[in-house]
């Protein structure tokens, strides 16, 4: 089974960092999911929000700061923001990276980092997974190069994201944890689509995913896993 730290070990340590990775691969987690921002001068840096107000001690939109500008601002006071390149040197040939694409302009830098990094063998295709809410951006992603695993995110209307999911032909559907049931899990599975189910903190919520079958859980609390 995937056992996916969400935003790192969210539950410990602060959200999206480095120091938080490392603490998901500690509790037993045997992949990472991250989300992704572009700067203004086009650097992918590891951060949930639009803004950098409820994170960092900064304040504005990420897309309005050049990537020096980003690397002045800390998390808590105390730990930088990653660029993704960081984040692929530091775990890409061990790790399954699940990236979050919220830019609705990040595909094209994205797929040239995600190339070259493929290339110097810093990560390869097993080791990543790429997800968004956006489906625009996710049939984009399929178009462009299909090698790379893609999950279709969703939290409300599991059915449109199956249909979805087959007509891109994604390897994963990521559904929100309560639209799922051991019937529709296995419908899924049979179009061989793993179903990923977030985010589930609690551990009475986890047995219940392994009881219906998922492939796999992110959770803030990858040791519950």
């Amino acid at each position: 089974m995937l056992k996916l730290g969400h935003r790192g070990a969210k539950g410990y340590e602060p959200e999206n960092t480095l120091v938080s990775f490392q603490k998901a691969l500690l509790l037993g987690a045997n992949g990472i999911e991250l989300d992704v921002q572009l700067t203004k001068d086009n650097v992918l840096v590891v951060m949930h929000d639009e803004s950098v107000d409820r994170t960092t001690n900064g304040s504005g939109l990420v897309k309005d700061f050049l990537f020096k500008e980003i690397q002045s601002l800390r998390i808590n006071n105390q730990h930088p923001i990653p660029s993704l390149e960081q984040v692929l040197t530091h775990f890409g040939t061990t790790t399954l990276l699940n990236i979050e694409l919220k830019a609705d302009d990040g595909v094209d830098v994205l797929l040239y980092l995600l190339n070259k990094k493929i290339k110097k063998q810093v990560i390869s295709y097993k080791n990543l997974l790429l997800s968004s809410f956006n489906w625009q951006l996710l049939q984009q992603l399929r178009f462009e190069n299909h090698q790379i695993p893609i999950g279709i995110l969703t939290e409300t209307n599991l059915d449109l994201a199956f249909h979805f999911a087959k007509f891109i032909k994604a390897e994963n559907l990521h559904p929100y944890y309560h639209l799922l049931n051991q019937e529709n899990v296995a419908t899924i599975q049979q179009k061989n689509i793993k179903v990923i189910a977030w985010t589930v903190n609690h551990i009475e919520e986890v047995n219940q995913m392994k009881q219906i079958g998922v492939s796999g859980i992110i959770s803030d609390f990858p040791d519950i896993i």
